[in-house]
C-alpha cells in the first residue's frame, strides 16, 4: 500500500448537480491526473467530512473546488468551514453569471483565490491555465512547510530569527524546529553531536552541518548568492523591489543585457506584505511573496540575471561608464544604472527596542514568526497600509492583536477597504492616540509601556511586536554622488538639474544628477508609495534607458 506521504495530493471537488460534478472532474483529470487524485462529492456537508478523513491520514490538499448554489450549504459556507480543515488549500468558486455578486462576496468572506464561471468551454483556456496557476503557488508553498533545510534554534533568537526570515523570503524549502518545543530538535542535535552554544544550526540535504551561520554563509552553501557572468551590463539595477523586478523583466525582454542587485530577497519591503488587495489584475488579492516569486521567475526566463545577498556600496563615473562597487568587495560596470534600492522601515529608538529587535521586537511583518503567535497577545505599531495588512494577517493567528496609532484615526494614512476590513476582525483592536515608549523582557520581550491619549501609562504584557512606523531610504551609499533631498531620497528629473549637470538636454523624468544613472521607486524623492507605481517607475526607467543609450 502506498504510504500516505507518497500520495498524491488532492484536489477536492463538490456539486450537487452530478452532470457539472461529472464534467469536473473528467477535465481535471485530463489535465492534472498524473499530478493530483481527483475526489468528488455531491454536497458540502460530504465533502467535509473527506477533508477531515484526508488530514486524518496526513494527506495533502492542494484545492478546494465548489459549486455556489448547493442546498443545505452553499458553496460560500462550505469554503468558509473547509478553510478551518485545510487552510493552506487553494479555494475556487463555481458560479453562474448571475452569481457574481456572491462570488466577489466570497473573496473576503473566505480569502477566495479564484471564481469560475460556467460553462468552461474549452477547458483548455478557461479551465486548465487558472488551476495551473493555483497549484504552482500551492507547490511552492508546499515545498517550502516540507522542505530540506532543517534550522533548529531558539525562537527568541535574533539571529535564529535572521536565518528564518532569509531562508523564507528567498523561498528556501525549510523547516523550523524550536529547540524548546520540538523533541525532534533535541533529538537531531543529538545525533549531530551539535551543543547548545552551537545553535542556530542548519542541517542541509547533503549532510552538512552549519553551526552558527551567517546568512551569507548560509547563502553561498545553498548556491543562492551567485555570481555575476559578464565583465559588462548594458543596465545594473541595484534593488529587487517592485520597481527594481520590473526593470529587470523589460530591460531584457528588450534585449538589455540586465543584472539586479539585492541586498536580501527579491520582492523588497512589498514581499514582506501577507496581502496586497489593490493591486490591477488580481482581484483575490495576492502575497508579497507570490508576486516575488512570479516577477523573478518572469525576469530570468527572459535572461536577466539575478545577484542576491549583496549590496551596492558606492558608484563611481568613468567616462562613458558607470561602476557600481559591491559590499563584497567586487564591482559591476555597466552603461546604465537603475538605482530601485527602495526604503527600510525606520527603528524604534525608545528604551528596550534596540535590545530586543529579533527577540520579540521585529520590523515588517516578519511572517515567519506567525504561526509561532497562536494564541498569544501581538501588538502592530504604525497605522499604514503596511500595518494594517500584518494586523489582518496575525489575527488569524494570534489570540489578541493591538494597533497602536499616534494619529487620532486610521482614515489619514491607511486605506479603506483596510480600515473596513479591521473593524469587521474582533481579535483586533486599534488604540488611536496611542505610542510605546518602552519596551520590557529578559532576552525576549515580556511587555510594553504604552502612553495613552490623556499622558497616563500602563504597562501592558506582549509576545510579540511588529513596528511600522514610516521608512528611511536605502541611499546612504550615493552620498555626494548623485543630488538628494534632506531626507535622502535621490532627486530626479528637473528637480535633479543643477550647476553641475553637464548636458545640453535637460534630464530625463526619472534620470538623477547624473546622466544614465536612474531611480525608480519608493526611493525617489516624491514617489507615490504604492506597489502599481513602483512597477510602472521601473518599467517607463527602461525605456528612457534605450533613449539615453541610443545619445551619440
Amino acid at each position: 500500500m502506498t504510504e500516505p506521504s507518497r500520495r498524491r495530493p488532492a484536489i477536492v471537488v463538490v456539486d450537487d448537480e452530478p452532470a457539472v460534478l461529472a464534467a469536473v472532474a473528467r477535465d481535471l483529470r485530463r489535465g492534472f491526473g498524473e499530478r493530483y487524485r481527483i475526489i468528488r462529492s455531491a454536497s458540502g456537508e460530504e465533502a467535509l467530512d473527506v477533508l477531515r478523513e484526508l488530514v486524518r491520514r496526513g494527506e495533502q490538499v492542494a484545492l478546494l473546488i465548489a459549486d455556489q448554489r448547493m442546498p443545505g450549504l452553499s458553496g460560500t459556507d462550505y469554503l468558509v468551514r473547509a478553510r478551518g480543515i485545510v487552510p493552506s488549500a487553494k479555494r475556487v468558486l463555481l458560479t453562474a453569471y448571475a452569481d457574481t455578486a456572491a462570488a466577489i462576496e466570497a473573496i473576503n468572506q473566505v480569502s477566495l483565490d479564484y471564481y469560475l464561471l460556467k460553462p468552461w468551454d474549452p477547458p483548455e483556456e478557461q479551465l486548465f491555465p487558472v488551476v495551473e496557476d493555483l497549484l504552482t503557488g500551492w507547490e511552492a508553498g508546499a515545498a517550502l512547510e516540507s522542505g530540506g533545510v532543517r534550522l533548529i534554534g531558539h525562537r527568541f533568537s535574533r539571529a535564529s530569527h535572521d536565518l528564518r526570515d532569509f531562508l523564507a523570503r528567498n523561498r528556501v524549502p525549510a523547516r523550523w524546529l524550536d529547540v524548546e518545543r520540538d523533541a525532534e530538535a533535541r533529538q537531531l542535535l543529538a545525533v549531530a553531536g551539535v551543543e547548545e552554544d552551537g545553535l542556530p544550526v542548519a542541517l542541509l540535504e547533503d549532510g552538512t552541518v552549519l553551526e552558527r551561520p551567517t546568512v551569507l554563509e548560509l547563502a553561498e552553501r545553498l548556491g543562492i548568492a551567485g555570481q555575476p557572468t559578464s565583465e559588462h551590463y548594458d543596465l545594473v539595477i541595484v534593488g529587487g523591489g517592485p520597481a527594481g523586478l520590473a526593470a529587470a523583466v523589460y530591460g531584457a525582454s528588450e534585449g538589455l543585457k540586465t543584472i539586479m542587485v539585492e541586498r536580501e530577497a527579491p520582492g523588497g519591503q512589498a514581499g514582506q506584505s501577507s496581502r496586497i488587495e489593490n493591486y490591477l489584475g488580481f482581484p483575490a488579492g495576492l502575497t508579497g511573496s507570490d508576486l516575488a516569486r512570479r516577477a523573478t521567475d518572469q525576469a530570468r526566463r527572459l535572461g536577466a540575471e539575478l545577484l542576491t545577498v549583496q549590496d551596492a556600496s558606492g558608484l563611481r563615473v568613468e567616462g562613458a561608464g558607470r561602476i557600481v562597487e559591491l559590499s563584497g568587495g567586487g564591482s559591476l560596470s555597466a552603461s546604465s544604472v537603475l538605482v530601485a534600492s527602495g526604503v527600510s522601515y525606520r527603528q524604534m529608538r525608545a528604551p528596550g527596542f534596540p535590545e530586543l529587535t529579533g527577540q520579540g521586537v521585529y520590523y515588517g511583518a516578519a511572517l515567519t514568526e506567525a504561526r509561532s503567535c497562536a494564541d498569544q497577545h501581538v501588538v502592530v505599531i504604525g497605522g499604514a497600509n503596511s500595518a494594517g495588512q500584518a494586523a489582518v494577517y496575525f489575527s488569524g493567528y494570534a489570540a489578541r492583536v493591538t494597533m497602536l496609532v499616534r494619529g487620532d484615526s486610521l482614515a489619514k494614512s491607511m486605506s479603506h477597504y483596510l480600515i473596513e476590513q479591521i473593524e469587521g476582525l474582533p481579535r483586533v483592536e486599534v488604540r488611536t492616540g496611542t505610542q510605546a515608549v518602552a519596551a520590557e523582557g529578559d532576552g525576549r520581550l515580556r511587555a510594553l509601556r504604552i502612553r495613552h491619549r490623556d499622558g497616563d501609562e500602563t504597562v501592558e504584557e506582549v509576545d510579540a511586536c511588529f513596528v511600522f512606523i514610516g521608512a528611511a531610504p536605502r541611499t546612504e551609499w550615493l552620498a555626494g554622488v548623485v543630488a538628494r533631498d534632506d531626507k535622502g531620497f535621490i532627486l530626479a528629473g528637473l528637480d535633479a538639474k543643477g550647476d553641475g549637470w553637464p548636458l545640453a538636454r535637460d534630464p530625463f523624468p526619472l534620470e538623477t544628477s547624473i546622466p544614465g544613472v536612474l531611480v525608480a521607486g519608493d526611493v525617489r524623492a516624491r514617489s507615490i508609495k504604492r506597489v502599481a507605481s513602483a512597477v510602472g517607475e521601473g518599467s517607463m526607467a527602461v525605456s528612457l534607458i534605450h533613449q539615453y543609450l541610443a545619445e551619440p
